[in-house]
């Protein structure tokens, strides 16, 4: 893979997790950090298995879902379930490891949006 593909594909996923971050109204500096950290990160992740390319937009979201979970808290939340229920709970990302990811609520087991179509 060349290396235009690997930046065109890291540039893509970034953008689609900031667009998520800004419809959560969560994207501040100190998050946008932790975006680039998870995007450096898979770059490194892509030169080791070109092959992965359709994979990297799931994994730097799972990347920065991890990595808020320590300094932020549960993102993406639940908004369906947490308007019925008192138990807010995050997003998943599915599939782990596969084309095309979106935000599933495992309670539910339904697909709220593609990775970078939060509402």
């Amino acid at each position: 893979m060349a290396s235009s593909d690997i930046e065109a594909a890291l540039h893509s996923a970034r953008a689609l997790i900031l667009a998520d971050l800004t419809a959560r109204d969560v994207a501040d500096a100190a998050i946008v950090s932790l975006v680039e950290e998870a995007v450096t990160h898979r770059r490194w992740w892509l030169e080791q298995w070109p092959d992965g390319r359709e994979f990297v937009l799931g994994l730097v979201a799972q990347d920065v879902q991890d990595a808020l979970l320590e300094s932020y808290g549960r993102w993406p939340l639940c908004t369906d379930c947490a308007e019925r229920e008192d138990d807010p709970h995050a997003l998943g990302v599915e599939p782990e490891l596969g084309p095309d990811p979106h935000w599933v609520c495992g309670k539910r087991g339904v697909v709220v949006a593609p990775v970078g179509g939060l509402a």
